[in-house]
């Protein structure tokens, strides 16, 4: 039996981004995978989306992924391009960038921040009482923890265990996806069904392909086959261009649910084994690893017993909505694909609908994550937003907002002029910082806002408060969220 305060069972994306978050604020985390190295099967998702790229610029490892991947414009709609370059953010873009790319900077990132990985290894069950959660490991070994984390994927052992409900909707549509070379040079680009054949460096082009085929029947037994492609590339194309050499062959379906509850006790979901669709619109990753950068902070909190146990609550009251989104998006995106006339007539109106405007505007920003608004108490519109990367004018010389939210710390911004009331500092957990900008806010779709005197931002760069430093609502929100009442200097 070994103890760590955090067990996270799974070192995917959502479970490498969530060690890197509790390791960031200092918490004791070991991530348990299945796999003998970070070595992806096949290219997987293929991207990151604007508020991701925003989530890792605010750690200060962004440029890691940019130098690895394409920035280009990657969002869409059932196949409806939406074009965000003139979204007020600096990442008005997506990355092209394969899933073992983005795993494996991740996983040497949190390997820079000293968090243990035990690998060949598998959670398979546990018990939890009012202290700790006994994690009951596939070597025959355990780990005491003080809370457990399910990020092990849509038939995730954890949610099983947990006895947390999974509702949703059955599969009624079945894709092939595989890595394969072909003899014949394939007819490059997407199907009006959903899927179609690209090369897997897409910069170079050539092959090995990646191809992701409609399948005739759903609910084929067994694991898919070389044959199968062959056989679907025939029905899609005509030919199977001479498929041969798979490296990876797989199946993923429409089916979509999501978890009744992201927290039972001790033991928490995020990512796939919280939310489970089909992958149009390239949502899954990205929801995954802003869950994880929605829930670190407050499970460190909690862990250090700054915050009670119910501020777990939060993550469930605010991601949830946002994952029931996604869901509606892509169920919306796999109905658009169905190759008939009527279809083809909806597809049109839309595509005329998303030429407005306002109308790009309102899907991209909530496609892209920009756009997410968590409820909470406050009568200013950035509340409960994103907080804009501001250029701000310090006491240190010029930065911009994400800088200084690198080390995961919250922070009460005074943007009020030198001189004027301030909250009074002392040793606490909040970092005040005294800075000058010019000129309003521009928010994605909400456009251009007032900005208040001060803001209190939380390290997952969502505003908790903004008003006058001296509104006596400051403090308790500061408690409320942080455990403390007073700010800290820088």
């Amino acid at each position: 039996m070994t103890d760590h305060a955090v067990a996270i069972a799974g070192g995917g994306p959502t479970g490498l981004m969530l060690a890197a978050e509790l390791a960031l604020a200092g918490v004791d985390a070991v991530i348990v995978e299945r796999r003998a190295t970070q070595q992806v099967d096949g290219s997987r998702a293929g991207g990151l989306h604007s508020r991701t790229l925003e989530a890792l610029d605010q750690r200060g490892v962004v440029d890691r992924f940019l130098a690895a991947g394409q920035p280009m414009q990657i969002q869409g709609f059932a196949g409806i391009p939406l074009d965000i370059s003139d979204f007020p953010t600096r990442h008005p873009y997506g990355l092209a960038l394969w899933q073992g790319h983005i795993e494996r900077l991740l996983a040497e990132w949190v390997a820079e921040l000293g968090v243990p990985v035990v690998r060949e290894t598998e959670v398979t069950g546990f018990a939890q009482d009012d202290d700790s959660v006994d994690v009951r490991l596939s070597n025959g070994r355990s780990i005491r923890a003080q809370f457990l984390v399910g990020c092990d994927g849509g038939r995730s052992t954890v949610r099983r265990a947990a006895g947390i409900e999974f509702p949703g909707s059955d599969a009624t549509t079945s894709w092939l996806i595989a890595e394969v070379d072909m003899t014949e040079q394939p007819q490059i680009g997407m199907r009006r069904e959903g899927g179609g054949i690209g090369p897997v460096d897409r910069e170079r082009g050539g092959g090995p392909y990646r191809v992701v085929l409609k399948e005739q029947h759903v609910g084929q037994a067994g694991e898919p086959t070389l044959q199968q492609v062959s056989e679907a590339l025939v029905v899609a194309y005509g030919t199977d261009y001479g498929v041969n050499s798979p490296t990876w062959i797989s199946r993923f379906t429409d089916a979509t649910r999501q978890a009744a509850s992201y927290r039972a006790g001790r033991v928490l979901l995020a990512g796939d084994a919280a939310h489970v669709h089909p992958p149009q619109g390239g949502q899954g990753l990205n929801t995954g690893v802003q869950d994880a950068v929605n829930l670190g902070w407050k499970l460190a909190q909690v862990v250090e017993k700054a915050s009670p146990a119910a501020l777990l609550d939060s993550y469930h009251a605010e991601r949830r909505p946002v994952a029931a989104q996604v869901l509606r998006h892509t169920m919306a995106q796999v109905a658009l694909s169905t190759p008939d006339d009527r279809h083809d007539a909806l597809r049109g109106v839309l595509t005329d609908l998303l030429g407005l405007d306002q109308a790009r505007r309102r899907l991209a920003g909530s496609l892209s994550g920009l756009d997410i608004h968590y409820d909470l108490d406050g009568t200013h519109p950035v509340v409960g937003r994103r907080m804009p990367d501001l250029d701000l004018d310090g006491p240190d010389g010029p930065t911009h907002l994400f800088e200084l939210l690198h080390d995961a710390r919250p922070i009460l911004l005074v943007l009020a002029e030198p001189g004027g009331p301030v909250p009074p500092p002392s040793a606490d957990r909040v970092r005040l910082v005294e800075a000058r900008r010019q000129g309003g806010w521009e928010l994605p779709v909400l456009g251009e806002v007032t900005a208040p005197p001060a803001v209190l931002i939380r390290p997952d760069g969502h505003v908790a408060w903004a008003g006058d430093p001296t509104d006596p609502a400051l403090p308790r929100t500061i408690e409320a969220w942080f455990g403390v009442s007073s700010v800290s200097a820088p």
